[in-house]
């Protein structure tokens, strides 16, 4: 029987970086116009629960249509990418990468899983899970973000990075094209990149899939302002916003706003900021972009990658792409 191999676990995030990244974030945003939140402040326990329960509405297809086309073509990326090693960025849970993970041990080729997450506490318990899981697996964990500690990957073998859910779209146009060019220099020509899209479709169906009937979606943008409240001692009066989700055509992307419905005279002590919210005055909380191929083909060619395959439906794509010139 092969033995189970401790997980290796690698703290890269500085203890005090989320403190330090929210109060630099909240001073740099709220002055912008439109003022603006990073989506990353959404996540804290009480927003990681409300987007677990997003994935299972009715209304919010991304996260099966992306398990759909996981489960289906599993064995293609195995053969097509030959790696012996899966990268996942924003790993959380790893929920969807074990289909992945049951693909390549089933083809004989799983020998490292890098789970990259910045919670440390999740990260761990997915860790020991897997390794059990998968026994002879090395499982190498980086407490990180994807953004800022691509440079800490375990170097060697052959990969392939998953980088799924849609997440690339959460960041703007020079953001995706900072992070393909930072994740391009972490890797070796000829790794291959596994990447989650969402697609542009009709705008009804996308509205629908971030307002859903039941307000969870309200509730998890929202929860921004907790976050901000609770950590930096802001007097946000939450309960006086309300949610306003609209598509973008021009950008192609999903909008996702709170309104202040009356004026607000906003106090933030922990970061040395005071401002006026206009009644009517909106805060960006995060944008959801979707993509054609043709134009996600172009992005990652500009940072070195070459689509070698595209599976999809009418909603959702995986593409997979390989690294053909470093820092191009």
């Amino acid at each position: 029987m092969t033995a189970v191999r401790e997980p290796v676990v690698s703290v890269i995030l500085d203890p005090s970086w989320a403190t330090g990244h929210l109060i630099e974030d909240v001073r740099r945003g709220l002055a912008s116009h439109p003022r603006t939140l990073p989506p990353k402040w959404l996540y804290d326990d009480r927003g990681s629960d409300l987007f677990d329960q997003i994935t299972r509405l009715p209304e919010y297809y991304p996260t099966e249509a992306e398990r759909a086309l996981l489960a289906a073509h599993a064995d293609e990326i195995v053969r097509l990418s030959g790696a012996d090693t899966v990268v996942e960025l924003g790993s959380g849970t790893s929920d969807k990468t074990r289909t992945l993970l049951d693909a390549f041990s089933a083809g004989g080729r799983l020998r490292r899983f890098v789970p990259v997450d910045v919670s440390e506490a999740t990260l761990r318990a997915a860790a020991h899970e897997l390794a059990a899981r998968y026994p002879g697996l090395l499982v190498e964990a980086v407490v990180g973000g994807f953004t800022l500690h691509l440079g800490h990957l375990p170097a060697g073998g052959r990969k392939v990075v998953a980088f799924l859910g849609g997440t690339i779209g959460n960041l703007y146009t020079e953001e995706r094209g900072a992070f393909l060019g930072a994740l391009a220099d972490s890797l070796d020509v000829g790794d291959w990149l596994l990447l989650g899209t969402d697609l542009v479709k009709d705008s009804d169906r996308l509205i629908a899939a971030y307002n859903d009937s039941q307000g969870v979606t309200a509730e998890f943008v929202t929860n921004s302002l907790h976050v901000v409240n609770r950590e930096l001692g802001a007097d946000f009066d939450v309960d006086s916003f309300s949610y306003v989700p609209f598509w973008d055509p021009h950008m192609e992307r999903m909008d996702l706003r709170v309104r202040a419905e009356m004026p607000q005279h906003v106090t933030i002590p922990g970061a040395g900021v005071t401002f006026d919210l206009a009644s009517g005055e909106e805060i960006r909380v995060e944008i959801s972009t979707k993509f054609r191929p043709d134009g996600l083909r172009d992005e990652l060619a500009a940072a070195g990658f070459v689509v070698h395959h595209l599976w999809r439906d009418d909603d959702f794509a995986l593409t997979l792409a390989r690294l053909e010139a470093s820092g191009a």
